[in-house]
């Protein structure tokens, strides 16, 4: 297994309940695939350096998890059908394998 992390923000508006739905969703796609979440960190609402989505903020989330290579793809695949995620980037860390 390979380390890596996900870095992803929602709309700052967004309820507790479909956060928490978000991160079960993400948790769940991850530890099906036989990884395991080595660390979450809610950096909480930032300023965006331009708008997304008519956002100017958003919601920050760093997960740092180790996973297979192959299940990367479905996580994307997840994040980018999942409504409530604005925008996310899963970087692989060579420094921490």
């Amino acid at each position: 297994m390979k380390a890596y992390e996900l870095l992803f923000f929602v709309a700052p508006t967004i309820n507790d309940e479909t956060r928490a739905g978000v991160m079960k969703r993400i948790e769940t796609t991850i530890v099906s695939a036989e990884g395991q979440i080595d660390n979450v960190d809610n950096w909480g609402k930032r300023k965006l350096a331009y708008e997304i989505n008519g956002l100017t903020d958003g919601d920050y989330t760093l997960i740092d998890f180790h996973a297979d290579p192959q299940s990367i793809a479905e996580l994307d695949r997840v994040l980018r059908i999942t409504d409530a995620v604005e925008r996310h980037m899963i970087v692989q860390r060579t420094d921490r394998d």
